[in-house]
């Protein structure tokens, strides 16, 4: 991985040029570029780029980047840096991520040649394939992001961009043969005869629908595309020099090359000791065209694949040959062409080899889960693993767990985990099935968690069961996110092996805390301590008999603040002094002791360490924000699991049961219940999965409308679900014979305790009127 300004290097001596000359230019061409300031231009070269060279200019704290024809004779028609800067201007407009284009000048009396100069972008730029840099999950999300980049990009309509004069169009791949034919042919230094071989099949084999006109990159690959810092997004495409009208399907095939690219070449980021397959986390190749496919609305599998396959090949080993060929003459922009030319036919071999076989894209993807989602191949294989695992010991566990709690349902024991829960915790363990929840530990997406934990939520004490339980799933995620070396070493690291539990301390009973601004509970700094003072409730897990710590939400006097930087959050060990744990409280009659309870918890005095504060002072919103993202909507994905549940037995019951001289499913009302729940529980599930997907790939804060929605969908389609199996049971729904009371009750806990659905309602409307308000001000 390469940020920008590491990946240049002082001005190669044949690409120099007279930078003062430059500057005055841009001083009294670029708006604003006088203004900067007295400091004096620096310009620095970037490493990359074979073809034209390509500057970092900084005047100042302000940066551009140049992209300039390279000196010395070209190729006829090449290096035309007039056409990149006309599609960047083209697609700037329409919010596509390119960097914003400032000038082109056509004078070669400034720097030697023809330049353009567009604003600098920051982010990261990979030039690995593989990603080593990163995890697994954002591996994937990477991959996501560039394919459905990609599939944006030929989805444009060429007549809106103003771009029909911008290449021939139709028979594009006719031209593309006789172009890469003609570049081998004039730069060739030896005779090869496998690019002579792959050139005449090509020519014999040109598709019969070659008039597709979309527009296309030309060099569509992942070290020409800039990244976002932190994000999975991409937000500068670059390298439009290829670029013209023609077939995407060119594009899709040479963005995909590294699925093929033979071993023994080591080119261009693709490392000659490793497949695409061998990388853990790199989505399968039938979910990158399941993915385009899906955002450009064609179909699978593409015709005459094995033909785009081959020109791909025969398309780089001719831009090689010709790199090789300006490094002969002196002037090639990269660092290591004299290597290129031994590469051409090993590359012209492999399309060869491809040319020959059979168009073998499968035209289901293999890789796929819920048809709209990708799951990466770690998380099918954890899914498939949780499943059987599920089968196997959870569900054969279920009743004696439910008898230790009826056994001990008015006994102190009902706040200890029967043994069999902590068998199968140990079990679990062993088999790698533990804290899933977590990526950096899991090596899983958000995606990937989505099926697992919808998966588990089909069981009340199957969560736990894999160490995914909240809220200690939340407060692992804080801690591992916000908590310094020593306060993971302490708490994060016992909880993640599953030797102690935690509470969360956020709601209060004084306040309505449907508003957090209201908190009262005061943490206040003295000396070397902070003392905690107030009353929480709805503690969850408190009960636990391995409940050590809590984190504790609580105001921090600064009065100069604004409201959502007067809080903090705080790291409270539960056997310190003046932490008093009151009372239990029932939900609907419930104290939904198998989860550890909810408790009201008092705090009076409680002295802790300065070194228990999480981030520092006022930054308490600020990690709420961060667990609520994830760490709440793992509640959503549990509860598809529990509807999931709710909606057998209802379909169970409803097949036993006679009424009236039939069997309720033949009831039209009872068969409408059933339809409508599985409607529901479909739709449901697509927006949970959408919400998860939007997390990997953009982060939580950009992620909140897609959160705030699945927090209001999930809970109340359960709900309803739960309801309806209810009234099929009849009196013995409402009973503790069966799951349906205690599951309903729970699930309508979560309309309160994943904040009201008046909360998320208007924080939706509010993010729906803003991205209206945009696109009508772009429009205008």
């Amino acid at each position: 991985m390469a940020q920008q300004e590491e990946d240049t290097t002082a001005v190669r001596d044949w690409h120099k040029f007279d930078e003062s000359r430059l500057e005055d230019f841009l001083c009294r061409q670029l708006p604003g570029f006088s203004s900067i300031g007295s400091a004096g231009l620096t310009v620095r070269q970037y490493r990359s780029g074979q073809s034209n060279p390509t500057f970092l200019l900084q005047k100042g704290l302000n940066k551009y980047v140049l992209r300039k024809k390279p000196h010395g004779p070209l190729l006829p028609g090449a290096h035309r840096v007039e056409r990149e800067y006309e599609v960047q201007k083209a697609l700037f407009v329409t919010g596509f991520p390119v960097p914003r284009p400032l000038l082109f000048c056509p004078d070669t009396t400034v720097i030697g040649t023809e330049f353009y100069v567009m604003e600098h972008v920051q982010g990261r730029i990979f030039r690995d394939v593989t990603l080593p840099d990163v995890g697994t999950a954002e591996r994937s999300a990477l991959y996501i992001a560039l394919t459905e980049t990609l599939a944006r990009l030929h989805s444009f309509d060429i007549h809106t961009l103003n771009l029909t004069g911008y290449g021939k169009g139709k028979g594009y791949c006719q031209r593309q043969v006789n172009t890469w034919k003609k570049q081998y042919e004039r730069s060739a230094h030896i005779d090869i005869p496998a690019m002579n071989n792959l050139g005449n099949w090509l020519s014999n084999n040109l598709p019969q629908n070659d008039n597709e006109e979309s527009l296309i990159h030309g060099d569509f690959r992942i070290d020409n595309v800039i990244f976002h810092p932190k994000e999975a997004r991409v937000i500068a495409v670059l390298d439009w020099e290829l670029s013209t009208i023609g077939h995407p399907m060119t594009d899709l095939a040479y963005f995909t090359s590294f699925y093929y690219w033979p071993k023994e070449v080591q080119l261009l980021g693709h490392p000659s000791d490793k497949t695409s397959t061998d990388v853990d986390g790199l989505p399968a190749f039938q979910d990158l065209m399941s993915i385009y496919s899906r955002c450009r609305g064609v179909s699978l599998p593409v015709p005459n694949w094995n033909f785009f396959l081959a020109l791909t090949f025969f398309k780089i080993a001719g831009i090689l040959q010709g790199v090789h060929a300006r490094f002969l003459i002196g002037n090639s922009s990269g660092e290591n062409a004299s290597i290129f030319a031994e590469m051409v036919q090993p590359l012209a071999e492999n399309g060869l080899k491809l040319a020959e076989q059979q168009n073998s894209m499968v035209r289901e993807p293999s890789r796929y889960s819920g048809e709209l989602f990708i799951q990466s191949p770690k998380g099918q294989k954890v899914l498939k693993k949780v499943k059987q695992f599920m089968a196997q010991h959870v569900y054969p566990a279920q009743q004696e767990v439910l008898d230790y709690y009826t056994t001990h349902e008015n006994s102190p024991l009902r706040w200890k985990k029967p043994e069999v829960i902590e068998k199968l915790k140990e079990m679990a363990k062993a088999e790698g099935l533990w804290n899933l929840f977590l990526p950096a530990i899991s090596s899983l997406s958000q995606t990937d968690y989505a099926f697992i934990a919808e998966e588990t939520g089909k069981c009340f004490f199957a969560p736990e069961v894999f160490n995914c339980q909240a809220p200690d799933s939340g407060n692992m995620e804080v801690l591992h996110m916000y908590g310094t070396e020593e306060q993971k070493k302490k708490w994060l690291e016992p909880l993640l092996s599953g030797q102690i539990q935690s509470c969360f301390c956020m709601t209060e009973p004084d306040v309505a805390s449907s508003d957090a601004t209201n908190m009262e509970c005061s943490i206040q700094r003295d000396g070397d301590s902070y003392v905690i003072n107030g009353k929480k409730w709805w503690s969850s897990g408190a009960g636990n008999q391995s409940c050590q710590v809590a984190i504790v939400m609580g105001k921090t006097k600064n009065t100069l603040a604004s409201k959502y930087k007067q809080h903090s959050m705080i790291i409270v060990p539960m056997e310190t002094k003046g932490v008093e744990v009151v009372r239990a409280l029932k939900v609907f009659g419930y104290e939904d002791t198998q989860h550890g309870g909810h408790f009201e918890v008092h705090f009076k005095n409680v002295r802790v360490p300065v070194s228990n504060l999480i981030l520092g002072e006022g930054r308490g919103f600020e990690i709420a924000q961060g667990r609520l993202g994830p760490g709440r909507i793992h509640h959503c994905m549990r509860t598809i699991g529990a509807a999931e549940s709710a909606l057998q037995l209802m379909c169970e019951r409803s097949a036993q049961r006679q009424t009236f001289g039939k069997k309720l499913y033949q009831h039209e009302v009872v068969l409408h219940w059933i339809a409508e729940s599985r409607i529901a529980i479909e739709q449901a599930r697509l927006l949970t999965l959408s919400a998860a997907r939007a997390i990997d790939t953009v982060g939580s804060a950009r992620a909140k409308k897609q959160i705030a929605m699945i927090k209001v969908v999930a809970p109340r389609m359960a709900c309803k679900v739960a309801d309806r199996a209810i009234q099929v049971f009849g009196g013995a729904g409402v009973s503790q014979d069966f799951p349906l009371a205690s599951m309903y009750a729970a699930i309508r806990t979560l309309r309160i305790a994943d904040g009201p659905d008046e909360v998320h309602l208007s924080a939706i409307a509010k993010l729906e009127l803003l991205e209206q308000s945009k696109r009508l001000s772009a429009k205008i």
